[in-house]
Parts: C-alpha cells; sequence; structure tokens
C-alpha cells in the first residue's frame, strides 16, 4: 500500500525532517521588527529553496511588507491549497530563555524530547509537518496525490496587513477546493481536533460624559450625575441572572449544535474545574444551560475588557468625574452580524442614558464567525485518518479565539478552510523557551499523509 510506504519513508527521515526545521528555526523572521526585515526574506528564500529541491514550482511574491511564498503542483483529484506562516514572535524578555531562541536544539525532558526555539510551534514546525509528508509521498511516489498549491505567510504575528490585498488581487490563482491551516493544537495530550468554528469578534469602546468638568463631591455629590455609576449600570445590565447577554437581538443568528457534535465534545472529557483551577477560578461563569465546552467554543459572549473614569492615584481624592469609559468585546457565533449587534448594543446604551449625559462610540473592529462545512466529505475523511494516528479519536471541536486567515478563505476565496494542528497548550508560544514536541512533529508529519491519502480518496 502506497500509504504504508510514505509513513515508514517518514519514520526512517524523521531526523533529517528535524535537522531541516531547525535550520529554518535558525532564522530570527520577527515580522513586527524592521530591524529584522532582511531576515523574513532570509525565510522566505530558503522555504522556496526547499520547496523547489522537491520540484515544487515555487517563488518569493513581494508585497508591501513582508513576502509571500507561493507553489504549486499539478495533478489529478482535488485541489488543496495549504496555508502557514514564516514570521515569528519576538523573543523578549530575552532574559528568561534558557537558551538563545535562534540556537534551535533538540531537549530532553520529563515529558519526552522537544524542539526548543522560537517559531518551534508557532508556526514553522507545524507548516514544516506538511512540508515533510509531502516530501515523503514524493519521494515513494515520484509525485504528490493530487493539485496542491503551498501559501505561506509573513506577516501573520504583525497583523498580516498584505495578506487580504495579496488575497484578492491573485484569487483566481490561490482558489481551490478546500484550505488546509496548521496553526492550531490537539485537545489535551493524545487528542487530535479538527477545528470547524471559530468565534467571530466586535470591540465597543464608549464615554459616557455628564457635568462639562470633574466636581467637587462634596459640593456636587447627590445632586450631579456621576457618569461612573451610569456606566456601571448599564455594564450589570448586559447580563441577567442566568448569564445570558440582554442586548437585544443579540442572539439572533446563533445556532444549537447538532446531537453528534455534543456526543463528540462530551467524550472528549473535558474537566472545567482542571480548566480554570490554575488560574484561580473553579465555577464556569457563562450561560447557564450551556456545559463548560459549549461556553468557550459555540456560545457567544460580552465581556468588558476595561473600565476607567475619575480618579486613580496614589491617595484619595473626593472627585465627581466629568466622564467615565469602558472597552466590551463580543465574541459572536454562527450567523450573527457584528454591524446589527454594534447598531444594537449603541442604541441599548443610549436608552439608559439619564438626562444630562452623553455617549460617544469608538468601534475596534467588526469580524462574523466562521462555520466550516463539515458535510464536505473530505471532513468526515480527515477525521477518520486522523483517529488512525493518534490514541484517541479525532473530533470536531470550536475555538473560542479568532483565526482571520479561516475566514478570508471563505469571504475572498470561497472555499472553507480545515483547521487541523499538532501544537499542545504547553508550548509556550508567543513566550519564552517556545517548544514543539518531537512527537507532535513526527505524528504531525504521519498526520498530514493520511490526511492527504483520505482527502483524495473522499
Amino acid at each position: 500500500m502506497a500509504l504504508d510506504a510514505v509513513l515508514s519513508r517518514i519514520d526512517t527521515d524523521l531526523s533529517a525532517a528535524t535537522d531541516r526545521l531547525i535550520e529554518l528555526l535558525r532564522i530570527p523572521s520577527i515580522s513586527t521588527d524592521p530591524a529584522f526585515k532582511d531576515k523574513c526574506q532570509d525565510a522566505a528564500d530558503w522555504l522556496v529553496a526547499d520547496l523547489r529541491s522537491m520540484g515544487i514550482e515555487a517563488e518569493k511574491r513581494p508585497t508591501p511588507g513582508h513576502p509571500m511564498v507561493v507553489g504549486h503542483v499539478e495533478g489529478d483529484g482535488p485541489h488543496i491549497l495549504f496555508y502557514g506562516h514564516y514570521d515569528v514572535q519576538p523573543v523578549d524578555p530575552l532574559n528568561l530563555w534558557d537558551r538563545d531562541p535562534f540556537d534551535p536544539a533538540l531537549e530532553d525532558t520529563a515529558a519526552g524530547k522537544v524542539i526548543r526555539g522560537r517559531g518551534s510551534s508557532d508556526d514553522k514546525g507545524q507548516l514544516m509537518t506538511f512540508v515533510e509528508a509531502c516530501r515523503a509521498w514524493k519521494a515513494v511516489n515520484g509525485s504528490l496525490p493530487c493539485r496542491i498549491t503551498f501559501f505561506f505567510e509573513g506577516e501573520e504575528e504583525s497583523g498580516s496587513p498584505s495578506l487580504v490585498p495579496f488575497m484578492k488581487e491573485n484569487a483566481k490563482e490561490l482558489k481551490a477546493d478546500l484550505a488546509l491551516i496548521c496553526d492550531t493544537g490537539l485537545f489535551g495530550e493524545e487528542t487530535p481536533a479538527i477545528i470547524t468554528m471559530l468565534r467571530g469578534l466586535l470591540g465597543e469602546e464608549l464615554t459616557i460624559t455628564g457635568p462639562a468638568k470633574d466636581l467637587h463631591s462634596g459640593m456636587f455629590g447627590g445632586i450631579a450625575m456621576n457618569p461612573i455609576r451610569v456606566l456601571a449600570k448599564i455594564i450589570a445590565s448586559l447580563h441577567d441572572a442566568t448569564g445570558r447577554v440582554t442586548v437585544p437581538g443579540f442572539y439572533d443568528g446563533v445556532p444549537e449544535l447538532s446531537p453528534e457534535i455534543l456526543d463528540q465534545w462530551k467524550n472528549l472529557g473535558f474537566d472545567p474545574a482542571q480548566f480554570l483551577g490554575p488560574v484561580g477560578l473553579s465555577d464556569p461563569a457563562g450561560e447557564e444551560a450551556y456545559t463548560p465546552l459549549e461556553m468557550i467554543w459555540s456560545r457567544p459572549t460580552c465581556e468588558v475588557n476595561g473600565i476607567w473614569g475619575g480618579y486613580n492615584g496614589d491617595g484619595f481624592k473626593t472627585v465627581l468625574p466629568s466622564k467615565a469609559s469602558a472597552k466590551i468585546s463580543f465574541r459572536l457565533v454562527g450567523q450573527q452580524d457584528p454591524l446589527k449587534i454594534r447598531e444594537n448594543f449603541r442604541a441599548y446604551v443610549k436608552s439608559m442614558l439619564p438626562p444630562d449625559c452623553e455617549v460617544e462610540f469608538k468601534g475596534h473592529g467588526a469580524s462574523p464567525a466562521g462555520q466550516m462545512e463539515t458535510g464536505d466529505p473530505a471532513f468526515e475523511a480527515a477525521r477518520r485518518a486522523l483517529s488512525d494516528e493518534w490514541p484517541r479519536p479525532a473530533a470536531y471541536v470550536g475555538c473560542g479565539g479568532s483565526i482571520p486567515i479561516a475566514g478570508y478563505f471563505k469571504s475572498i476565496l470561497g472555499m472553507d478552510a480545515m483547521l487541523i494542528g499538532f501544537g499542545k497548550d504547553d508550548d509556550q508560544i508567543h513566550s519564552p523557551n517556545e517548544k514543539y514536541d518531537l512527537n507532535s512533529f513526527h505524528k504531525g508529519i504521519r498526520s498530514w499523509a493520511r490526511v492527504l491519502d483520505a482527502i483524495t480518496k473522499a
């Protein structure tokens, strides 16, 4: 069987694959720091050369910022686009690293061997799992199993300013049947996951103004309206006693989970106490009618991210402030319309203003949720393929955060994305001493070989 030979080749080539990854990790491709602009070019050049070494037509494409790397392999069957990013986070604070972050190496730990270095998990190690799977497949079979486009970005860690324009300008070239993204992780230690739900995000900043200037609370307290009091009342009213958000129309477009997905999530064995314990909490605080995983992955939220007003310095000042402000974010799911929710939220706030108070709003982004079409046979084929590689069956899961690239693939290129990754919660991405388990790297390569085989046959 061709797949068995590919998996055997991956096992035999693991040491060389690790050496290649370490070579890429040595390049300090920090996209947000202009001092490393040339190093981002070097990382793109390295990837182009590596793809070309496998006979893949690849090139570095300029952008106003850091370059994209695009490669193409023609073939029969489905057309797959694989996305990853080669840029990395800054390394500060450097004194908290146990070794030079750009002098990567294999290290022995109590949990097994790890690849230590900046970018090892986010995202160079993950990116290379797919590249190495393709290398092994090509070595065994002489060609890849389907048509593949490689699409590597160099600005993901700095806001992706060039991404959307590049995708729009090259939409015809980049459009495929399905996108694959490897920038996520396992559920726990041994459960592979396919993310099929991504929450959207709406940010709102509001400032309530009462008196024309700060006032002496002894002279004006009681007769003058305090904008902090107004703001506190508004914030307190945003949730009812069961944890539901009270903004009118907020739940329009929020779907209920299917019984099949609910069963998969129940079988994951998620322990909310274990999840909350390390941050000093114990009880889930979301909507009472839903499970903890639903609260994190499939339910919308309203959270206060910052609040200020009045005197905040040392000591005490009996001031009645002129202004009070807050920043509030909404995580969105399903078909919730962020612009409609913004409109309803602002109307709700205005309806609660007493006489002599006015409010000013400032928007901070508005992106809808992403929902992948798991009815596509490729999704179930990939889930079964992952289950064959790992100790526990793969599950369709949600993601509490937002991964913009998946939404761009849908809105710009009209294709769903399959998010599969092999990182772990303790990989310390964006932090000192980032690592990627050697087992994650090895089984990640094997997993992509299985997924490619399964999708091609789906």
